[in-house]
């Protein structure tokens, strides 16, 4: 009879029980749950004209408002020795890995027409509902893979402490040091803070220490994700750096999330976790080639404007050198991956980049300067000639360096993807072919001699073995 959002606990019951019996009780009144009391209750009425407050609620809240027990059909004062006697059950059952709910009950006076959670006291235990809810068997493998990659699992629970050890144990999360939410109450923000970082379980948590556990976890500069579909979930759904849902959580909890599961297995975390960071290492590759090309080739346009009597590389060639360059990477996201780059969470780092930028940008123009040497000086080449050489070159090493720069590994200890190979190699050979096609007369490029030619692919094994070496010296000095 019960209002609101009914919780899995709730369909249990009512899909358990006996819901014709209801129909002879009119629901009067409610006193609502909430996560400090812990309980809730109904206040319903008979056809005798009976008034009964029902409750339920967590074991310890229940029990604390109980003066009674029902013994055979009776009530019967609830002594110490009786109430030690129901708390080792509650023990018992817990430690079997048990969520547990106390029910109680007290009658009201006859004619009674207001209600308020102060009637919740002297009432009688009528006994626990117990459910087990096992983990699956995939879950323990899963958060061995989950902490093998660097992640750090923690449990928050509103679960007592005891199902909480239990269910940790049987997973493989360390559960020999719990803090509970009366611990979390009486811990400052610094303190909590440095318990957070060694401490695994948190149970019986409401939602507001749930969420001030999180907040202290991401003030430390924890990335932070937070899986959750329960209504006391939602503050923390939304606290998190990444808020996780399942797709049978309640609206709350799947509005306040930024990912819902579909799929009812956490493997699919792991999963999303690896993914996540393949994209994230063959993003990084783009961004280190992209920029260090770009401020490469600024460098190597203004030297040439001063070097040369004309443009040396017209508005159109510099365009379509772009576009090919760009559709060369095309294939980067399925490229293969370093190990030790999924292993570990790896983090936006923007002086790494511009330190890599620095180097490579200018290691770029000065094989640039070269070309520009080699054609001036050794081939006496016109503006046409030396367009057509510098788009060659320029093409090549812009499209392959991506070969060196891409793993921490040597080219040939770590090759490229299959389409990253084909997409590359297709456009560099492409580069070369266009300026004896009409397309090549179009963008204002000539036929260049075999010799010529000869030389560009030179000045280009030549630039990607220093990189080669340049790569190495920079992992050394500045890590990657």
């Amino acid at each position: 009879l019960q209002s609101g959002l009914k919780n899995p606990l709730d369909l249990a019951i009512i899909k358990a029980g006996q819901p014709a019996e209801a129909k002879t009780f009119a629901k009067i009144d409610e006193n609502p749950f909430d996560f400090v009391r812990r309980m809730m209750s109904v206040i319903v009425r008979d056809r005798e004209n009976n008034t009964l407050l029902i409750t339920k609620g967590a074991p310890e809240s229940v029990l604390e408002h109980t003066a009674y027990y029902l013994d055979r059909g009776q009530a019967a004062a609830l002594d110490s020795a009786k109430r030690a006697e129901i708390n080792a059950l509650f023990t018992q059952y817990s430690l079997q890995g048990y969520k547990v709910i106390a029910a109680a009950y007290k009658p009201l006076t006859p004619g009674k027409t207001s209600f308020a959670i102060e009637d919740e006291t002297d009432l009688v235990f009528a006994g626990f509902l117990t459910f087990f809810d096992p983990p699956k068997a995939s879950v323990k493998e899963t958060i061995a893979a989950l902490t093998q990659l660097g992640i750090k699992i923690k449990i928050l629970t509103g679960d007592n402490d005891l199902v909480a050890k239990k269910v940790c144990r049987d997973v493989g999360i360390p559960a020999d040091n719990i803090l509970t939410g009366s611990d979390v109450d009486r811990m400052s923000d610094e303190a909590l803070a440095r318990s957070s970082d060694v401490v695994s379980v948190f149970a019986r948590l409401n939602p507001v220490q749930k969420n001030r556990i999180m907040y202290l976890l991401k003030r430390k500069g924890h990335i932070v994700g937070f899986i959750g579909d329960g209504i006391n979930d939602a503050p923390s759904l939304h606290t998190a750096d990444v808020g996780i849902s399942v797709n049978n959580a309640v609206d709350v909890a799947k509005e306040a999330a930024a990912m819902i599961l579909l799929e009812k297995s956490l493997a699919s975390l792991k999963d999303g976790v690896i993914e996540g960071r393949k994209t994230f290492a063959n993003t990084m590759k783009y961004i280190m080639m992209g920029s260090s090309s770009n401020f490469g080739n600024m460098f190597s346009m203004s030297l040439a404007s001063l070097m040369v009597p004309f443009l040396p590389m017209a508005p159109t060639q510099i365009l379509l050198n772009n576009m090919l360059y760009d559709l060369s990477q095309v294939a980067i996201p399925t490229d293969r991956v370093d190990e030790e780059s999924i292993l570990q969470p790896q983090k936006w780092d923007l002086r790494f980049i511009r330190l890599f930028m620095l180097v490579f940008g200018p290691l770029s123009s000065v094989f640039d300067l070269l070309t520009f040497g080699l054609l001036l000086y050794v081939f006496d080449a016109g503006e046409a000639v030396f367009q057509t050489g510098w788009f060659i070159e320029s093409l090549a090493t812009q499209v392959l360096v991506i070969h060196i720069i891409r793993s921490k590994r040597t080219f040939l200890q770590r090759r490229a993807g299959k389409w990253l190979t084909v997409s590359t190699l297709g456009v560099a050979i492409g580069g070369f072919l266009i300026p004896y096609t009409g397309l090549g007369a179009f963008f204002g490029f000539t036929p260049v001699s075999p010799v010529l030619v000869l030389a560009m692919s030179g000045m280009v094994i030549v630039y990607l073995g220093t990189a080669e070496l340049v790569k190495g010296w920079f992992l050394r000095k500045y890590g990657w």
